[in-house]
């Protein structure tokens, strides 16, 4: 049995007087997993993807990633986590349109203290295994969408972390380019990566992952495995 990366127990999120946004969830998602969560807009399945990010706190309940209680770290040390644990792939890209392709994916090494020559090396590394490396003095904004999603794929890769989140990741992208993510979130989980891709989209599930976790209400309805009939 491999290795726990996420375990969420008993986790529940509410906000004032409302309805809880997450209730009573408990989840695990193991080394070199790929679940999509999937759920309607207001489900709660981007509230529990900023629980496992370290975004947001649970009001009860546990966090763990890879060895690390989540919920119990502070600002400085959520920030530290998400450098070292996490790698979080946006729907609008979040890239600093200021900045080469290559700038942007050294971003979170130097940040993390890597040494400049090792970042370098790595940032190539990683947009020539991704097929963007023609375009490390480029500036994002003169890219595709699904050029500029590989580059923050790319940018999440960076400090190698154990865990890559999407959210919506094909989300503002053209069918062309999101069938080029979706095959780029294959090619990564066939790797070994530990991806959890939070989306309304069932066509990007069945395309991109080994298991479906349905959300309604903050709670937890289906979780279902689905590698042997894709």
């Amino acid at each position: 049995m491999t290795t726990p990366v996420i375990e969420l127990s008993g986790v529940s999120r509410r906000y004032d007087e409302g309805p809880a946004a997450l209730d009573d969830v408990s989840l695990t998602v193991r080394a070199g997993e790929s679940v999509a969560v999937l759920g309607p807009s207001g489900s709660g399945k981007s509230t529990m993807l900023n629980m496992i990010a370290g975004l947001d706190r649970p009001s009860s309940g546990t966090v763990m990633v890879d060895g690390v209680r989540v919920d119990k770290l502070g600002e400085a040390g959520s920030a530290r986590y998400r450098r070292a644990k996490v790698g979080m792939v946006f729907q609008f890209f979040n890239l600093l349109d200021d900045l080469t392709v290559a700038d942007n994916v050294r971003l979170p090494a130097e940040l993390a203290g890597m040494a400049r020559g090792e970042a370098r090396r790595r940032a190539a590394e990683l947009l020539d295994s991704l097929g963007i490396g023609r375009h490390a003095q480029a500036y994002p904004g003169r890219l595709s969408g699904g050029e500029r999603q590989r580059v923050a794929v790319a940018r999440s890769l960076m400090n190698r972390p154990a865990l890559l989140l999407a959210d919506e990741p094909t989300g503002a992208l053209d069918s062309d380019s999101g069938e080029d993510v979706k095959a780029l979130l294959n090619e990564l989980h066939t790797d070994g990566q530990t991806i959890v891709t939070v989306t309304h989209d069932l066509t990007l599930a069945q395309a991109c992952a080994t298991r479906t976790v349905s959300i309604v209400d903050g709670r937890i309805v289906g979780d279902i495995l689905i590698a042997a009939t894709r």
